[in-house]
């Protein structure tokens, strides 16, 4: 009772709001940290990956963590610092472990005709991971006289949307210091911080306004018909199109390139959880779509991924 009465006196002294006494603390952020594409390259951990007959140099994280130790010092390093604010963390090293036993499932995501959504490793690395942020890092070492010091970028990207949302780049001050570590360290703890309330306004943005995720929709060949077929008296392209906007928070997306056999839609926001409070990503967003196709009009569709922010809906078989 001394507690009410206390809270309202406040209230009417301060104008405060009631409210944040009963709102439950925000959940932070999950967070991953990695080296960057630049990085990989810049010390020789790529492979050669054949992409539809271009040849692609994609970052060999596996390698790199066998293989750096400095980059395990670093990634720790930043991982005790986001930790120490209370952020959920995801192990780049336990990640990687987890995806090379998931890659016997990797044929599932082909239709019955064989065709397949070809997905880079880094796509893949963020399917498994399922963060919510991506923290990347890259550093140069230079080297004056007995003097060293240690130019560096971290970039904090949204998984889904893979808009950079927070960032931070410089050159340390010289040190005589030979050792990595103790570089990396100085500028690790200077800056990292600054990263905190970015990630914290993002996530809490995240919650109110959804994920940003984007879809394409395209049309098998053996599909009889096409986005311009009609049903019910509209263009399935249409149909597809209000289903959209029915289950996006409040109509937020952009339509894109669009044609009788594709639909392209970009800054899809849509809902961070479900009735039941679970968080909701593009797979299971886009899976209400396949499912509103095949129980009203009864189209079947091929629901295929790349990373967790990027779903393609191929209509026509499974």
């Amino acid at each position: 009772m001394k507690k009410e009465i206390f809270i309202l006196i406040l209230t009417i002294i301060f104008g405060w709001n009631t409210d944040v006494f009963s709102q439950p603390r925000q959940k932070k952020p999950t967070v991953m940290v990695m080296p960057s594409d630049n990085w990989c390259i810049q010390y020789g951990y790529v492979t050669e990956v054949d992409n539809m007959g271009s040849m692609e140099k994609q970052p060999d994280y596996q390698r790199a963590l066998q293989e750096n130790a400095d980059l395990l010092f670093a990634i720790s390093k930043i991982n005790e610092l986001m930790y120490d604010f209370g952020f959920q963390l995801k192990n780049l090293e336990s990640v990687l472990k987890a995806l090379k036993n998931q890659e016997a499932e990797d044929a599932m995501l082909t239709s019955k005709s064989g065709s397949e959504m070809i997905e880079t490793n880094f796509d893949k690395l963020m399917q498994t991971a399922r963060a919510d942020i991506i923290m990347q890092l890259t550093w140069t070492i230079h080297k004056k006289g007995p003097e060293r010091s240690i130019t560096y970028n971290l970039q904090g990207l949204d998984s889904y949307s893979k808009k950079q949302i927070a960032g931070s780049s410089g050159t340390g001050n010289p040190s005589f210091a030979a050792e990595f570590p103790v570089l990396i360290e100085d500028v690790l703890q200077e800056h990292v911080p600054l990263f905190y309330d970015q990630f914290e306004k993002h996530f809490i943005d995240l919650q109110l306004n959804g994920r940003e995720i984007a879809l394409r929709v395209k049309v098998w060949g053996s599909f009889d018909g096409d986005l311009e077929t009609e049903y019910d008296g509209k263009e399935l392209g249409e149909i597809i199109e209000d289903w959209i906007s029915d289950n996006t928070v409040e109509r937020r997306y952009l339509t894109g390139n669009a044609t009788a056999n594709m639909m392209e839609f970009e800054q899809v926001h849509i809902p961070f959880f479900d009735e039941r409070e679970r968080p909701i990503d593009a797979r299971n967003w886009a899976s209400g779509l396949q499912k509103m196709l095949k129980s009203k009009y009864a189209i079947e569709a091929k629901l295929m991924m790349k990373g967790l922010g990027q779903a393609q809906l191929v209509i026509g078989e499974k």
